[in-house]
């Protein structure tokens, strides 16, 4: 990790901004559990579809989360369990103490 190519480091800082969304982490611990379609995430967050669809696509692009089409549905789920470790170790820093 130390001298990390500065590609890497972007890279990194990226995800922490897609991540530091309240919405978009919403989304991310509405899907942790299993694949979801956009009208179920939708109805979790309290949200509209168009603008949950919106945000799925920044999460896709950033490789959050994956999509995988089950006859004309799509369904979203976390990309890799690096993410739920990020998310995991994040929320038990906040309670320390």
């Amino acid at each position: 990790m130390d001298k990390a190519p500065i590609q890497d480091i972007e890279h990194v800082s990226q995800i922490y901004k897609v991540l530091s969304d309240v919405t978009r982490l919403k989304i991310v611990l509405a899907v942790k559990e299993g694949e979801k379609n956009v009208t179920t995430i939708a109805n979790e967050v309290g949200m509209e579809q168009s603008a949950v669809s919106h945000q799925l696509k920044l999460l896709r692009d950033n490789r959050v989360v994956k999509t995988r089409r089950q006859g004309k549905a799509i369904l979203y789920s976390v990309d890799d369990a690096h993410i739920l470790d990020i998310l995991e170790q994040t929320f038990k820093h906040i309670h320390h103490r």
